[in-house]
């Protein structure tokens, strides 16, 4: 392993073939361009997955969503488990319960779940800031935060700052995936978007070298993880000249690979 634990400052540039990308594949990306103007094989492979707390563990913690009067849903995923849990408790909300969105995708998923009224969704941009006004004005309701084994550090320390009336419920999990097909697959280059990919390749591949693979990772809290493994990063986004993982790719295959 070249365990340099850094951003590699001097790169050889060499060719680039295989390229796996630690996510699920997507219908259309800009991914596929770059596979076929430079030749590439690129596969695409979850390193983690959801899976739901089953309502007997989550009985455990003595939560009753329907007691409840507000509820704050931070992604898809939470909405999912939320109504999931509601269902299989055989709880039904109240039609006056709110509901606070961090995104307007949220809200808009929520739909699939209830009729939609403008009095009783709230939504943000992507902070729990954004909805400061709105839950202020809603102080004296009783709010529930479902989220996963990860929790939601922001939402929770916002709340307990500003002593709400909330409890957090873990209904879903965010845990490693099964790589054991991979033992004997090597890739030129992985790519990572967080530290929960780090740790899975770790979980599945604990003696993993890194040789002349190269990693291309997102996010500082990704690099960190990365670094603090010993392992070199070759291909970092996002960057002034490189704000999408894409354009980092194409930055180092200009040097590394002729388009054919």
């Amino acid at each position: 392993m070249a365990a340099t634990g850094k951003v590699k400052d001097q790169e050889t540039y060499k060719q680039v073939k295989t390229i796996l990308v630690s996510q699920p594949k997507p219908a259309r990306s800009p991914y596929y361009e770059l596979e076929e103007k430079y030749g590439l094989q690129i596969d695409w492979r979850p390193f983690i997955h959801v899976e739901p707390v089953s309502v007997k563990e989550f009985r455990k913690f003595r939560i009753r969503p329907d007691e409840f009067t507000a509820i704050i849903l931070t992604s898809k995923n939470s909405v999912d488990h939320f109504f999931r849990i509601c269902e299989e408790m055989r709880i039904k909300m109240s039609q006056d319960t709110k509901y606070f969105c961090l995104t307007e995708a949220v809200a808009n998923y929520l739909q699939k779940f209830i009729i939609y009224r403008k009095r009783k969704v709230f939504v943000g941009q992507r902070k729990i800031t954004d909805l400061a006004t709105a839950l202020k004005k809603n102080k004296s309701e009783k709010f529930l935060l479902p989220c996963s084994n990860l929790g939601s550090k922001q939402v929770c320390a916002f709340l307990e700052e500003n002593d709400f009336d909330w409890q957090d419920a873990m209904m879903y999990q965010t845990v490693s995936s099964d790589l054991s097909d991979l033992s004997d697959v090597t890739y030129d280059v992985l790519v990572f978007f967080s530290p929960l990919g780090i740790k899975s390749l770790y979980e599945n591949f604990p003696d993993f070298m890194q040789n002349e693979t190269r990693m291309a990772v997102f996010g500082n809290s990704t690099s960190k993880a990365v670094i603090d493994r010993g392992l070199t990063i070759n291909i970092k986004a996002p960057s002034p000249e490189a704000p999408s993982m894409t354009m980092a790719l194409e930055n180092y295959l200009q040097k590394s690979n002729e388009p054919i």
